[in-house]
């Protein structure tokens, strides 16, 4: 880097197209260097551009009027580049005027909490809160999570701050950075937060069970933090509530993540908890991704309950709580969740679109027009509560199920993870269930310059009607994404990605046999777009 003699000089400083960094709600980029093919764009002062950007954005939210200065909690996950991105959040919000408080190794619900928690000693509540994150995504990547007390920011909001970032960043001089510098040195606190959110997480389970000091005395629980920012749950929340956590694996933050993936929908993590859980004979196994707003767990027969199971099950306990309640849910859910939810236990299935901010905003809509909802939950294994201020909360979702241990024993009910199991007794599984990805290839001369959407979207309506005129197959009658049709006992699912030119198609079927008529019948409506990359559904229908 270049930098000319004068201190007010501007930059000599690399193009960045900051756009490119939003993925909806969140931002993500590469930080580290040494993956072929992925240049860094999140670097220290693209960050200190964001966090700035997040400060004049937060100002103007809560129409501050400079009688006290606002305040931004900063948390990171166990990534090798969290520290120096922290400190570069710490000079944007500092040399924008506002007070910085970090709090070191820490969870996405902690840092949202933050702005809600009423604790002075601790500096709460925050004004505005950043996470540090790139949640499952490789070593190499990060990102930004942000918060008010309103909640997680949505997609237009990180657009404005992403804007705004550009303009800070192209006027950065040489003098601005320094100051920027000299103020982060003496606005920064440093707080313990996590002891106040675990805190709080292990009195909600005590109150579940009627106020017993050790609720879970007898229980033996294995955790799998994947080496993320989870680690904490085994001695902070289950140890004090008299848990065994022997076996617990994978607890020590390292941000190159040698185990295994610390994501609740990867086949090897869930594998990983599953053996710890057998190996141990432990009642219960918890699986977190690496910042803690997703979660699974495993009983002790080595059953998981993640996907289409973790939601038939946290919808058994909230609508035990809430009889009739409405349960939102993204658009790959199966038909026998549908049942299970509707039939078995009296509640309503809502099935919204993909992408956890649109489930729970959706969660949010229909409680503002009259019906009632309780859970907001995608497969993925974010679910929030309206209890717990609509937060996607993994280590809530796994006290929900912990309160549901410990109000059973209390009850006398016997002890182990029978009773979850029993929970989810008569939910119909599909025997077969696949998801191919069919890309759209953006330098194909049938887009003729225009957009992958636009494509995408053609391909759909194109499906949608083919499928009208086949009387073995029918589109569900409400649907929110894509195009969903039910036939041969079971249903696929074709839909637009919502950041990438991908059209996921996911199909589930009592048999092989079933699955490939669905997907033969997608493959003939398809077949004409060539810009379309068919190769993993042609595999399918053959080799199936």
């Amino acid at each position: 880097m270049s930098v000319a003699p004068t201190t007010s000089a501007v930059l000599s400083i690399d193009k960045v197209d900051f756009l490119k960094l939003q993925n909806g709600s969140d931002i993500r980029g590469v930080a580290v260097a040494g993956v072929e093919g992925e240049p860094v764009n999140l670097t220290e002062q693209v960050a200190e551009a964001i966090a700035a950007a997040f400060a004049g954005w937060l100002v103007e939210k809560k129409k501050a009027d400079g009688s006290r200065r606002l305040r931004v909690s900063i948390g990171h996950d166990s990534r090798i580049s969290a520290q120096r991105l922290q400190d570069a959040i710490s000079r944007g919000i500092a040399g924008a005027g506002l007070d910085v408080v970090q709090y070191g190794l820490a969870s996405t619900p902690a840092m949202f909490n933050s702005t809600l928690t009423e604790d002075h000693a601790f500096l709460c509540p925050v004004d505005g809160s950043i996470m540090i994150t790139a949640s499952h995504l490789p070593y190499n990547r990060n990102g930004f999570k942000f918060f008010t007390n309103a909640g997680g920011l949505g997609k237009a909001d990180i657009k404005d701050i992403l804007e705004r970032a550009a303009v800070i960043y192209n006027n950065f001089t040489v003098e601005g950075l320094t100051n920027s510098k000299e103020k982060a040195s003496a606005s920064i606190r440093r707080v313990d937060y996590m002891t106040i959110y675990t805190s709080d997480l292990v009195n909600a389970v005590r109150k579940a069970a009627g106020n017993i000091e050790k609720p879970l005395e007898g229980f033996h629980i294995v955790v799998d933090a994947g080496n993320g920012a989870g680690g904490f749950f085994a001695a902070k929340v289950l140890e004090p509530l008299g848990a065994v956590t022997t076996g617990s694996q994978f607890l020590e933050p390292d941000g190159l993540f040698p185990n295994h993936i610390p994501n609740p929908e990867d086949k090897t993590a869930m594998k990983a908890i599953t053996q710890a859980v057998l190996d141990n004979k432990a009642d219960l196994g918890i699986i977190f991704d690496t910042d803690v707003d997703r979660s699974a767990a495993v009983d002790s027969t080595g059953r998981e309950f993640n996907r289409n199971r973790l939601i038939a099950l946290m919808s058994a306990i909230v609508l035990e709580e809430h009889p009739g309640t409405t349960i939102v849910t993204d658009s790959v859910t199966s038909d026998g969740l549908t049942t299970f939810i509707e039939k078995k236990l009296g509640g309503k299935h809502h099935r919204f679109k993909r992408g956890y901010k649109n489930v729970i905003d959706e969660a949010i809509r229909l409680n503002s027009i009259g019906e009632e909802s309780h859970l907001a939950v995608e497969t993925s294994g974010h679910g929030a509560l309206k209890e717990n201020n609509w937060l996607d909360d993994g280590a809530y979702l796994m006290v929900k199920i912990l309160n549901k241990l410990a109000s059973a024993r209390a009850s006398g009910m016997g002890g182990g993870s029978k009773v979850l199991t029993d929970l989810v007794q008569g939910l119909q599984e599909a025997a077969f269930a696949v998801e191919l990805r069919l890309k759209i290839n953006q330098n194909h001369p049938d887009l003729k310059g225009g957009s992958f959407r636009n494509y995408g979207e053609a391909v759909l309506e194109h499906l949608e009607n083919s499928i009208e005129s086949d009387p073995k197959l029918q589109k569900a009658s409400v649907n929110y994404e894509g195009v969903r049709v039910s036939g041969f006992g079971g249903w696929f699912l074709l839909r637009l990605s919502l950041h990438d030119p991908v059209l996921p198609l996911n199909i589930e079927a009592p048999s092989n046999e079933d699955a490939v008529k669905l997907g033969l019948a997608v493959l003939a409506a398809v077949n004409d777009f060539s810009a379309l990359d068919k190769s993993s559904l042609d595999k399918f229908v053959q080799v199936s």
